[in-house]
């Protein structure tokens, strides 16, 4: 047995003055004179003997109540696991898990109540000298700092649900960043959480073994969820009065087939789309809806469900951009190629730009999704630098060689940007066998593809070298390309065999050229993502514009607004939010009061399944390093203790005084040692 306080011991001094009192009874006694004690003599011998033991059970009583009162403040235990070196100071990290997935109701109200509550129990385990850490999902630098008992509970009753979400592994990462600091003194870290399965990786928990880990899991049902996992639209380009088709990802996480979920598409407010939805258990569900009749601008989207009673992955939001017009800049070499201007000028949705490679404002660049470079016999070494700068930033660039054009300059260029090159001009007719019906350019083009077309002809071409970041929109007889894409950076690089003169095809003569043109048109540009995930977006992308240093940037939402952290790299502008942004939904970017773009933000799905750990999971990902807590309705508290201290006795030892000190008094009270046979007067 060990005691908490040992110095308390000292106490048991006081057991002496019982003792004392006991051998020197200082009471008076009364002389009674009798004239024949004959008789009597024979009775108080037998009462004297009574008396004595009385008198000795009540000291052995009052040794007892006082030994084991003592005992009682030296806390005494028997030593659990976890108690070598009981009576340091302690450093104590609780977790407390406030992601979504905690508002789930219990008994007792929210997991996220219940997690409050458990947390205090757990500081009241230790004494007022031990020192606590807080640790929420949100991982706030305020967090690492150590607190009272005191500080600890208001810091608990100030948690509140948080986007955020987070692994096992990063949760022990992050309380072994404080504790491990903590030299000299006994450090424990408790975890209370549901543990759902997505906290866990695919390796296990690496744990500090000077550490001692306790996990405690709050129980919650298993709840019927079905939720939007993401959406895309099948459009590249968006253009007003067109129509769109949204596809949406339904997740039904549940073990339970969901039945008819209804679900409505809002756009700028106003419903443009609605369904009912049944999903099997489990299974991953892919819906089209479809839409039109949007105006140019920004469009602010919702997608909503009605699926009860888990309501925060209800909604999705995202936002895309209408266009009232797109631009396109044609570089030539001097002489404007009239099929290109006559191909834009078909569709007043575009607006092309004609200029000679010797005058290009190489500034604005970034503001055409298109550049088509034709006729242009040498590329000097500044545009060259410019235009791969251009596709490494997201540009989409075509290249139609000129008909003297120098082929060790065009393969210096193209193979820069990762693109084939002209090896040579091979002079001898040949056709255009096939076209790649699969790719982006082509899917949409044709409804249905005859089975003999009439494709272009070529009198003489460039042959291209062969590249594996390459495919083939157009092929030769013999299986040359005679039109590929290369993807280069985050752009794309579409490359032709043939130069557009007469001389060499008919190609910018035939049908095709016109949807050619316009569908590598309307796949180029900034494409903005659909929308972002709290906590998981390191930084947002925006489409190029012009700022100074002076001018904020912000996140607007109602009356909510946050400005980001912005760089410029390589011409974009990246938005860096951290952890500002807590609440899921449609943020204006704004500079001073002009509207930028608008950009969605939703809360991680990983919340959305609930499926939970076992014990023996949480022990195997831990090593068998950490104790897993199961609490019921009672308090953790003496559980708590007894993991760190041992088994408590001070309990037991207020009991046992509270006995003896009963025991005294009944003995007083009841325990008598003998009736007088005579009486003084009757012996007169």
């Amino acid at each position: 047995m060990h005691f908490l306080y040992p110095t308390f011991l000292f106490a048991l001094a006081v057991l002496t003055i019982p003792v004392i009192i006991h051998l020197f009874n200082f009471r008076r006694y009364q002389k009674v004179y009798f004239s024949n004690v004959q008789f009597l003599k024979q009775v108080q011998e037998q009462q004297a003997s009574r008396r004595n033991l009385k008198e000795r059970l009540i000291l052995l009583a009052r040794l007892l109540a006082l030994f084991f009162l003592v005992l009682a403040f030296a806390r005494p235990f028997l030593p659990g696991k976890n108690a070598a070196a009981t009576g340091k100071q302690q450093i104590v990290s609780v977790f407390v898990d406030n992601s979504y997935s905690m508002q789930v109701l219990n008994r007792e109200g929210t997991l996220l109540d219940e997690a409050r509550r458990r947390a205090k129990e757990i500081g009241s385990a230790y004494s007022v000298n031990d020192r606590f850490q807080l640790l929420t999902q949100d991982f706030e630098g305020k967090q690492q700092r150590l607190l009272s008992r005191d500080e600890f509970n208001d810091a608990v009753d100030a948690v509140k649900v948080s986007p955020q979400s987070r692994t096992l592994q990063q949760i022990v990462d992050r309380q072994q960043s404080l504790l491990t600091r903590q030299q000299g003194a006994l450090r424990a870290a408790f975890i209370l959480s549901d543990f759902q399965k997505n906290m866990t990786g695919r390796q296990p928990v690496i744990t500090d073994s000077t550490i001692r880990y306790n996990l405690v899991q709050l129980k919650a049902s298993s709840l019927p969820n079905v939720a939007v996992d993401s959406v895309w639209l099948l459009t590249a380009v968006h253009r007003k009065g067109e129509g769109e088709k949204l596809v949406v990802v339904l997740h039904n996480y549940a073990t339970q087939k969901a039945e008819k979920v209804p679900m409505k598409l809002l756009i700028n407010g106003e419903q443009k789309a609605q369904g009912s939805y049944s999903i099997d258990a489990r299974r991953v569900q892919l819906d089209t809806l479809a839409f039109s009749g949007l105006a140019s601008g920004w469009q602010r989207c919702e997608i909503q469900l009605q699926d009860n009673p888990v309501t925060f992955d209800n909604q999705f939001f995202f936002s895309f951009n209408v266009q009232q017009r797109q631009s396109v800049l044609l570089i030539d070499g001097g002489t404007t190629n009239t099929f290109l201007t006559k191909v834009f000028d078909t569709d007043s949705f575009f607006a092309a730009k004609s200029v000679s490679d010797g005058n290009v404002d190489y500034s604005g660049l970034d503001n055409y999704p298109l550049i088509v470079l034709s006729d242009v016999k040498s590329i000097s070494t500044g545009l060259a630098q410019q235009l791969k700068a251009y596709v490494a930033k997201g540009g989409s660039l075509a290249v139609f060689p000129a008909e003297d054009a120098d082929l060790v300059n065009y393969k210096a260029f193209l193979q820069s940007v990762d693109a084939g090159w002209p090896l040579q001009l091979v002079a001898e007719p040949v056709r255009i066998a096939s076209l790649n019906l699969q790719s982006e350019v082509f899917k949409s083009v044709f409804e249905n593809f005859p089975g003999s077309p009439d494709l272009p002809e070529a009198a003489k071409y460039y042959q291209l070298s062969l590249s594996p970041r390459g495919e083939n929109l157009m092929d030769l007889t013999g299986g040359q390309p005679f039109l590929a894409d290369y993807n280069s950076g985050r752009g794309k690089v579409y490359v032709s065999a043939v130069s557009l003169a007469d001389s060499y095809s008919n190609l910018q003569r035939h049908a095709l050229f016109v949807p050619i043109m316009l569908r590598i048109a309307l796949l180029g540009g900034h494409d903005q993502p659909l929308f972002y995930t709290l906590g998981q977006s390191g930084n947002i992308e925006v489409a190029p514009f012009q700022t100074d240093q002076k001018q904020v940037l912000k996140l607007v939402k109602g009356s909510q607004s946050i400005i980001p952290d912005s760089r410029r790299d390589q011409g974009n502008i990246r938005l860096y939010v951290g952890d500002q942004l807590q609440d899921a939904g449609i943020y204006d970017l704004k500079k001073q009061d002009s509207l930028l773009s608008v950009v969605a933000f939703n809360n991680s799905r990983s919340e959305s399944d609930m499926s939970y750990l076992s014990p023996d999971n949480l022990r195997q990902d831990f090593h068998q390093a950490a104790s897993v807590l199961q609490p019921g309705a009672a308090s953790i508290r003496s559980e708590v203790a007894d993991l760190n201290f041992g088994l408590q006795l001070w309990k037991l030892c207020i009991i046992l005084a509270l006995f003896f000190v009963a025991a005294e008094i009944l003995l007083i009270r009841y325990y008598h040692s003998g009736k007088q046979v005579f009486s003084p007067s009757k012996l007169s």
